[in-house]
């Protein structure tokens, strides 16, 4: 008869500090590493080999949600799926899908909050739904220096600060896009 695996609680999880891979049963292991670096793992067997899926910090997953990432990947296994390369093809779906206006508009309802009034944040969205408005039906990873100066050199001689402005918003939004 196998021994029960006792699960881990939030005391212990918040306690352990011996390095090392701490079980709390189906695959899912809190992993402390040197430094008291510490992030969730799913370990699992794969074509005869150990795989390890990253399920993210510990200071990021709480222990349930965890213990959902890890049961969501324990039916993937169960219905012969490789839980690591489903991860990577929604992923690459989700990127590939993603073009510069929605990202955009995305990203300014995260950063209006910030914004000291509502003209800076008209001016925000005008000048990146009218000025560059050839961008915002392209997929993020399409885009170049060619289509960005495409966009801004018409502005350059006859509104130059209104470029200048816009380019920045432009890097802000490639730069989010890219973290």
């Amino acid at each position: 008869m196998a021994l029960a695996i006792k699960k881990l609680n939030a005391r212990q999880v918040a306690t352990l500090n011996r390095e090392g891979r701490h079980s709390d049963g189906g695959g899912l292991y809190l992993v402390i590493g040197p430094g008291a670096s510490r992030r969730w793992a799913f370990i699992f067997r794969w074509g005869g080999k150990l795989k390890e899926m990253g399920l993210g910090s510990l200071n990021s997953v709480s222990l349930s949600h965890a213990r959902d990432k890890a049961a969501e990947a324990r039916q993937l296994l169960a219905s012969g799926r490789n839980p690591i390369e489903d991860r990577r093809s929604q992923v690459a779906e989700r990127d590939a899908a993603t073009t510069f206006g929605a990202f955009a508009d995305e990203l300014m309802k995260n950063l209006a909050h910030g914004f000291r009034n509502e003209k800076h944040k008209a001016q925000w969205t005008m000048t990146l739904t009218k000025y560059a408005a050839p961008l915002r039906s392209m997929n993020l990873d399409a885009i170049g220096t060619d289509d960005v100066l495409g966009v801004l050199q018409p502005l350059w001689t006859s509104k130059p600060e209104t470029a200048s402005r816009l380019r920045g918003r432009i890097e802000r939004v490639l730069d989010a896009a890219r973290a």
